[in-house]
């Protein structure tokens, strides 16, 4: 989908704000792939505004690592190494779990009717012949976030949210039509599991339905051979399909990288 067709053009004076608050919802939505470039000019086009305030968004999504600058000075979404994933999905599993615990004993229920809702948007869409992957990413991200949301610790969101903005583009692959994970839907299950067990306030079972959605997901990203690690020096190539587990029982390629 092109650019222009993402973002919405801005009306009012905080412009370095508003773009900053667009783009980061693009990443953490999923909306934006990994390598993808981004250009100042055609950002600033999108949104009606000028190339000032897009820079300045930009250098502030740089600082936090959500986008980088290449060799040639273009802006593009980072490609994740492996070991960068997989630290991230551990530093995730042990916030969202927190953030979900915390949830458990304060959603109402208009609050779980409100994620159910959510979550059988979700599983209507994914389970459609012709899926929309966009929406189906952004539901994924919807429904997450009302969890974390009525945790009612903001820092905690907010931390979350900056890990979000790193894995976001990745869950592309992850969710998108075609792929074993986005056929099999394992995560229409995990968050019904997730949505009973906080209608019942049972925080463990709930925690333990999110960090099987977590792990799954990774293993699948890992094993898919999506990302990125390359070999430690005077070690010599290694098969690109050398596998092991880490201590928290995430799969791992090697991949080599010339």
């Amino acid at each position: 989908m092109a650019l222009v067709e993402l973002m919405k053009p801005l009306t009012h004076r905080t412009l370095s704000s508003d773009v900053y608050q667009q783009l980061k919802e693009l990443l953490i939505s999923g909306r934006l792939m990994p390598g993808e470039n981004l250009s100042l000019r055609s950002v600033a086009e999108a949104l009606g505004v000028s190339v000032m305030p897009v820079r300045e968004a930009i250098q502030r999504l740089v600082a936090e690592q959500a986008l980088e600058v290449g060799r040639n000075r273009a802006i593009r979404i980072p490609i994740m190494t492996e070991s960068q994933f997989r630290e991230i999905t551990i530093i995730r599993m042990h916030l969202e779990g927190l953030a979900v615990d915390q949830a458990g004993s304060l959603l109402s229920k208009s609050a779980i009717d409100k994620l159910t809702k959510i979550s059988d948007d979700f599983s209507r869409e994914i389970s459609s012949p012709q899926p929309d992957g966009g929406k189906v990413v952004a539901l994924n991200k919807e429904f997450h976030f009302a969890i974390y949301e009525a945790s009612g610790m903001p820092l905690l969101v907010q931390l979350i949210e900056a890990l979000w903005m790193r894995i976001g583009p990745i869950l592309n692959f992850d969710l998108r039509k075609g792929t074993p994970r986005g056929e099999a839907r394992p995560a229409v299950d995990f968050h019904a599991q997730l949505v009973e067990s906080l209608r019942k306030h049972d925080s463990a079972k709930a925690k333990l339905a999110l960090h099987r959605d977590i792990e799954t997901a990774a293993n699948f990203i890992i094993s898919a051979g999506v990302l990125v690690t390359p070999e430690p020096r005077g070690q010599g190539k290694k098969s690109s399909q050398s596998r092991k587990k880490n201590a928290h029982g995430l799969s791992a390629i090697t991949m080599d990288v010339t």
